[in-house]
């Protein structure tokens, strides 16, 4: 049965079922609400009770745009206009500190040196999954997420973004291919598997996908770790793209940067809000269109953060990464103030409407969802907070 006190505790901040909501469809011992599937409800339990009682545990909030989960939060140096997005949940240095250790000792094990050993200690990525991931307190899960990470930075940095580290266009896609393989590893091959085996263990970026993927198994389910996989995969594809217009010189419009943006975004480091927390949120859910969407818009703004800090680095690389301020500019031939407003608009939206998203959500009886939910929300509050004071984006 639905226990609609835990439902009630993971949904601060959302409104009460309205009385317009129709009664779920229903099937013998099964709550369905309209595409979520939420499992046995026991004998003789009405689904429509379970709304009503759902309705009756849940309080009333702010009114829209007044949710105190959410803030507008100056950025930068404070002359463009405020980021609208959700509030830190967690500030824990000392935790945060100790995943960087484990992740610094780790990524040494992984065999990088010298300036990529260096870069990893001064990521703060251990910060940045302790800001992000609220819900564990546990060192060792959060070091999955801060691993993982840190292998997509070093591939986004070394291979695909900057020029000064190696990253040449040309060569984006057959690395990007070892890169797969290393995280969700081929059939063996016979005398094939050999050179491969070689070339998985010769470079620390594919060592440390690997490495990733087996502490992710240790912790979390094939589901998730196919999970993680495709998303990654489909980041990669946005990275291709991006490295064919670096390499013809022919930039996308901002439309067509935008497209290809939402499917390379933070939605990849999302998809391990439930590993890091110690649940799994089932495939329907996760996969519902509607949740899917909520995902993509958290990503999506998440990315936008990240575009806006970026500006300056993106602009001074000798072949221009791909920035949606910078598309922006140039299709409007506008101003960089200007493109950014534009930018900071764009994210704002795609935070109320994810907030929005939430809120028609709280009718489904499924305290992992929102537990979910709110776990994907405070990645969005820390990102931010991460972007604003990490010296990575403040030179």
């Amino acid at each position: 049965m639905v226990d609609t006190a835990s439902l009630a505790g993971a949904l601060p901040g959302l409104p009460s079922i309205p009385d317009s909501v129709e009664s779920p469809e229903r099937t013998v011992g099964v709550a369905v609400t309209p595409g979520f599937r939420t499992g046995p409800s026991g004998l003789g339990t009405s689904a429509a009770r379970v709304f009503t009682a759902a309705k009756e545990a849940l309080a009333e909030p702010p009114s829209p745009g007044h949710d105190p989960a959410y803030i507008e939060r100056p950025w930068g140096d404070g002359t463009a206009s405020p980021l609208y997005c959700p509030v830190v949940e967690r500030h824990n240095e000392p935790l945060a500190e100790e995943v960087q250790r484990r992740l610094d000792e780790w990524a040494e094990d992984c065999g990088y040196t010298g300036d990529g050993l260096e870069q990893v200690r001064r990521s703060q990525l251990g910060r940045l999954v302790t800001l992000a991931h609220s819900g564990s307190e546990d060192p060792d899960l959060l070091l999955i997420a801060a691993q993982l990470n840190a292998a997509w930075w070093a591939a986004d940095d070394y291979y695909a973004d900057d020029s000064s580290l190696g990253a040449t266009p040309t060569e984006l896609p057959p690395r990007l291919a070892l890169a797969m393989a290393a995280m969700d590893p081929v059939a063996p091959a016979g005398e094939f598997s050999a050179p491969l085996d070689e070339a998985l263990r010769s470079d620390p970026i594919l060592v440390s996908f690997r490495s990733a993927m087996d502490h992710l198994l240790r912790h979390g389910t094939p589901v998730q770790a196919q999970r993680v996989c495709y998303s990654t995969f489909a980041m990669f594809v946005g990275w291709c793209a991006y490295a064919a217009w670096r390499h013809t010189g022919e930039y996308p419009e901002a439309w067509k940067y935008l497209a290809t943006r939402q499917h390379d975004s933070f939605y990849t480091s999302m998809t391990l809000v439930d590993v890091v927390d110690g649940y799994e949120l089932p495939a329907h859910l996760y996969y519902d269109p509607r949740v899917r969407r909520m995902m993509m818009q958290a990503g999506t703004a998440s990315v936008m953060v990240n575009d806006l800090h970026s500006v300056a680095k993106d602009a001074a690389d000798e072949n221009p990464v791909c920035n949606m301020v910078l598309q922006i500019a140039a299709d409007r031939q506008c101003s960089i103030a200007e493109a950014t407003e534009v930018t900071v608009g764009l994210h704002n939206r795609f935070v109320r409407d994810f907030e929005a998203g939430h809120r028609e959500l709280a009718v489904v009886p499924s305290p992992d969802l929102h537990r979910f939910l709110k776990g994907v929300r405070a990645w969005m509050g820390g990102g931010v907070e991460w972007h604003a004071t990490n010296p990575r984006y403040q030179t």
